[in-house]
């Protein structure tokens, strides 16, 4: 394992931990680190996370600036699944700044792009937090539409997403929909 790879799973350990200052500091040398194996996606990668770190801790100026310049990259080097992630994370970035507008259309992009690339489940999650945003914007019917779509989409649900779907269905049976 590089050294590159050590540093961005003591990244990945550290944020789970919820120890964001770390997390940021052993990305940043994880991207370093990639940066002089000449791996662009790695680094890349790794600017992403930076971003994630900022969001948590409400950063959100930041966390923007990080993921915008890691989806960039990614789209110069033709990855479109590490796209449509790097867009989905902007779209929590702009829910967070209260720019719906720019969370839908980076949400919308997202789906797109998973759908298009048959990630059903990246699809489907992104779908509910569009959703989430949608029935936060008071687009009760449409949040509940685009909730269904999403959770048709993921195999495996939580708890509250089984119970979601569950009254979706019971919705759609008194309404004479599904």
């Amino acid at each position: 394992m590089s050294t590159a790879n050590e540093l961005q799973q003591q990244g990945i350990k550290l944020f789970q931990q919820h120890d964001y200052e770390a997390a940021a500091r052993s990305f940043q040398q994880a991207q370093e680190a990639y940066i002089t194996e000449g791996r662009t996606d790695m680094s890349a990668e790794m600017q992403s996370n930076i971003g994630l770190v900022h969001r948590a801790l409400g950063e959100h100026q930041q966390a923007l600036e990080a993921m915008q310049a890691a989806l960039h990259t990614f789209q110069q080097i033709g990855d479109q699944l590490r796209s449509a992630q790097a867009l989905g994370n902007l779209g929590g970035v702009y829910v967070a700044l209260g720019d719906k507008e720019q969370a839908y259309n980076c949400y919308r992009q997202a789906a797109d792009m998973f759908e298009a690339l048959g990630e059903k489940k990246f699809y489907g999650e992104t779908l509910l937090a569009m959703a989430d945003l949608q029935v936060k914007d008071g687009k009760l019917m449409q949040g509940a539409a685009t909730y269904e779509v999403g959770l048709e989409n993921i195999d495996q649900l939580n708890a509250s997403q089984k119970v979601l779907k569950g009254l979706l269905g019971i919705k759609n049976r008194l309404t004479g929909g599904k």
